[in-house]
């Protein structure tokens, strides 16, 4: 197994510890490869960003998109409702008086609801939420005030 002229002791023995230069290499190795680590990470949260970006642009636009459609759905609606009305009382004005009155209905029913949310928001732990939030806003728009108070001087000619 063992070459004659060797002892088994020799055959085991651990390599000699690295010169300081092999362990300044490994090290500078390391910080090469958490730079470009990192930089890809940046360079990916900079293409999601961009992504977002572009998201919230569609976002908005199909929110518009959407909000016309249904419009447009609820008019086409109320006028086949007003068809139907028209004919089954026989008179157009008749079908646009039960028209008006589901109308009034509806924001009748809309602005309950309205009230109806705005008590939840005047409920103890509603409120005290609600003030907390207020609170913060107010303490981070008066920050802003602050640091642009301290930016503002050095700025001016």
């Amino acid at each position: 197994m063992h070459n004659e002229g060797e002892s088994p002791r020799e055959a085991t023995a651990p390599d000699p510890a690295p010169s300081s230069s092999g362990l300044l290499t490994e090290i500078g190795q390391l910080g090469r490869a958490v730079k470009r680590l990192f930089g890809a990470q940046l360079h990916l949260l900079a293409a999601e960003l961009g992504l977002a970006r572009s998201a919230v642009s569609w976002m908005l636009l199909a929110g518009l998109a959407a909000t016309v459609a249904g419009v447009g759905f609820g008019l086409t609606v109320l006028g086949l409702i007003g068809v139907l009305l028209a004919s089954w009382l026989g008179s157009w004005i008749w079908a646009l008086l039960v028209l008006a009155v589901l109308q009034v209905l509806f924001l009748a029913g809309a602005i309950l609801m309205f009230r109806r949310c705005m008590h939840w928001m005047s409920l103890p732990a509603t409120r005290g939420e609600w003030h907390a939030m207020v609170r913060d806003t107010l303490r981070k728009a008066e920050d802003e005030v602050e640091a642009e108070a301290h930016i503002e001087p050095e700025h001016r000619p």
